[in-house]
């Protein structure tokens, strides 16, 4: 759908869990499109507050704010045909959506500070990790803005779902990472590329990279093992799970708990330091701190209550 999408200037909005490869979709869309020649470029809306992020966007006039000493273009300028890609759409402040939305319609913007509107000929690509319609229902994303975005819609399936997948990915990234530099070639044994079709993949495409990357650099023979992939052992399905699998539940809800129990297994296996606790997970530790704070996980242990209550007595 994505490769039929590309010809046209439609909108199209990517979803998946972080990590299924929604900008690499995203840059193959461009790349395929008329607009090829021109610049791509993304912007990440949950990477920034949102004053910033409208500077970011749109741009500011000079004297706008404190500093503004000239005219800056924001990203929607700079992109000028070619492509903006959105990524973290789901976490755009309300009044940006409001600002985007008037893009969307119009074909013009006015910069931060600016009183003269700025005519415009991008194309859009959103992505999101969040169910959009669950955060329309919850006032926190525009239905507006949802239409205008979603005119063609690319669900990226989990790694978890397209095991299958997973020796051509492993010998795309192997023959990568040699042209690189890694210093050798390495060829995955078969026990290897078992156990990365068993394990759960919570990161995604972008943790199998890293987990064959890593393996290439400390691996000292010529051929990867299991042993040599760190795979954490939790993320096995175990045949007790398979017997007592509870009845389906909405899978946003499931894939939420499941991404809890995983994290949480991390940070006590590694004694609740987030760093070590990330690189097991093969996320990046930024990321892991984001991912604390969305599904409201302490990042230090608990409080042992029989330490208080001692604490508390006479």
């Amino acid at each position: 759908m994505a490769k039929q999408a590309a010809p046209s200037d439609v909108t199209v909005l990517l979803l998946g869990e972080t990590g299924t490869g929604k900008e690499v979709v995203a840059r193959a869309i461009h790349r395929w499109s008329p607009r090829r020649s021109k610049p791509f470029v993304a912007v990440n809306s949950a990477a920034l507050p949102e004053h910033l992020l409208e500077n970011e966007l749109f741009g500011h006039e000079k004297g706008s704010f404190t500093g503004a000493v000239k005219r800056e273009p924001g990203k929607i300028e700079v992109a000028e045909g070619g492509t903006v890609f959105l990524d973290e759409i789901g976490d755009m402040p309300l009044p940006l959506q409001s600002r985007l939305l008037r893009v969307l319609q119009d074909q013009t913007f006015y910069r931060v500070g600016g009183t003269q509107p700025v005519r415009t000929n991008v194309r859009f690509i959103a992505a999101t990790n969040k169910d959009i319609r669950r955060a329309i229902q919850q006032g926190t994303f525009r239905e507006d803005l949802y239409y205008r975005l979603a005119v063609i819609t690319v669900t990226l399936l989990p790694l978890r779902e397209r095991m299958d997948d997973i020796p051509a990915l492993a010998q795309h990234f192997l023959k990568r990472a040699v042209r690189m530099g890694i210093p050798r070639p390495c060829a995955l044994s078969d026990r290897a590329l078992q156990a990365l079709q068993q394990y759960q993949w919570p990161g995604n495409i972008r943790e199998l990279d890293n987990v064959l990357t890593r393996a290439l650099i400390l691996c000292p023979e010529d051929t990867l093992e299991p042993a040599h992939l760190h795979l954490s052992a939790s993320l096995f399905p175990s045949a007790t799970e398979a017997e007592t699998e509870s009845p389906p539940r909405h899978y946003h809800e499931s894939m939420d708990d499941y991404g809890r129990k995983v994290i949480e297994g991390a940070l006590r296996r590694n004694g609740w330091n987030q760093t070590r606790a990330a690189e097991e997970l093969g996320l990046q530790r930024t990321y892991l701190t984001k991912l604390l704070r969305q599904k409201d996980i302490p990042g230090r242990p608990p409080k042992d209550p029989s330490s208080s209550s001692e604490e508390d007595s006479p």
